[in-house]
């Protein structure tokens, strides 16, 4: 029951170094762009654009 004292506190500070990184990324504007990723992978950008 004594290791409670221990994990309780550590599963806090665990959940809110993970809510201030959330918030951190939400400012930093990482989902801002959320089609972007998606649409730059079918992008075919190493063929060359061949002219007759």
């Amino acid at each position: 029951m004594t290791i409670l004292i221990i994990l309780v506190p550590i599963a806090l500070l665990l959940g809110f170094v993970g809510l201030v990184a959330f918030v951190w990324s939400l400012k930093a504007g990482q989902y801002d762009d959320m089609d972007g990723a998606s649409v730059r992978v079918l992008m075919d950008d190493d063929v060359e654009d061949r002219k007759p």
